[in-house]
């Protein structure tokens, strides 16, 4: 299994999680890299970068297979794949979504709606439709088919900074710049809980593989778990020296990944918060981590 770190020194990195070597160091971009993602088959990697570009890359040997172009005059803040793997997306200070088609890079779609910069991308599960949030305090939901705005879910009143759906497409997390995290009912919009306790903004939300619990990640330093049946506070990780930019659960849920503005990637035993490696991954922020599908 491989765990992939980005940072504002233009590199990606694949670590082994097993024993925290370090596997392959990619020049991804000339300016900072602000998100990576893995495809959902673990072959290719996406790096979205400062540059204003979205880079698709092979995880086996490191060689670039695509670069595709968001925009020449503003950066790509944040990339997902589609559950099948067949489409890639983008947000950042365009103000809006770009959607390519991964065989070729053909550009499907381009998604206008958001009031400032897209800060944050996220394909529903196994579903035609797309999530972003931005600067402008909004959730927007699309259908990346016909590109139409289907809603928008206001309540947050600081900008959205990462959206995450729970693995049955459910639920939908939000972290805001207002210090709270939202967990809204996909069905019918309604908010579920909102998660008040960290002292600062939120940067990054992820749902652990079972559903069960959701990750907070927050520019107080801590990383928080939460029950998301109840809303209530599993645990509280002095997660990084500076804030936590980036949080990650491994795909059989044993692991959190943490990252943040110390260069380092931390791994934690969920079951009991326990720190299990430190890796100085980079010379400066690591802005993005995300697990291989293995």
């Amino acid at each position: 299994s491989l765990l992939a770190s980005a940072s504002a020194d233009g590199t990606v990195k694949l670590w082994q999680v097993a024993t925290g070597q370090l596997e392959r160091t990619i020049e991804a971009h000339n300016l900072w890299v602000t998100s990576v993602a893995f495809s959902p088959n673990g072959q290719l990697l996406a790096s979205a970068g400062e540059d204003g570009t979205v880079k698709l890359w092979r995880v086996a040997d490191g060689g670039l297979v695509r670069v595709l172009e968001y925009s020449p005059d503003a950066l790509a803040f944040s990339v997902a794949f589609s559950s099948d793997g067949s489409q890639v997306a983008a947000g950042g200070g365009a103000n809006d979504i770009r959607v390519w088609r991964v065989s070729d890079g053909t550009l499907q779609r381009t998604l206008v709606g958001h009031d400032a910069q897209v800060v944050s991308v996220v394909f529903v599960p196994n579903s035609p439709l797309l999530v972003s949030s931005g600067a402008d305090s909004a959730i927007r939901v699309w259908r990346v088919d016909t590109g139409a705005l289907l809603r928008t879910l206001t309540g947050h009143t600081a900008q959205v900074v990462s959206v995450a759906f729970s693995p049955d497409g459910s639920l939908l997390a939000s972290g805001s710049g207002d210090s709270t995290v939202k967990i809204w009912r996909v069905a019918d919009s309604g908010l579920q809980h909102t998660l008040i306790g960290h002292d600062a903004g939120i940067t990054s939300v992820a749902f652990s593989p079972s559903g069960q619990l959701l990750a907070s990640g927050s520019e107080d330093g801590t990383v928080k778990l939460w029950r998301t049946v109840d809303g209530g506070l599993a645990r509280t990780l002095s997660a990084q020296a500076g804030a936590v930019a980036s949080v990650a659960f491994s795909p059989n849920g044993q692991l959190l990944a943490t990252a943040g503005d110390d260069g380092t990637v931390k791994l934690w035993r969920v079951a009991d918060g326990m720190l299990q490696r430190t890796i100085n991954a980079h010379a400066g922020y690591v802005a993005s981590v995300a697990f291989s599908p293995d």
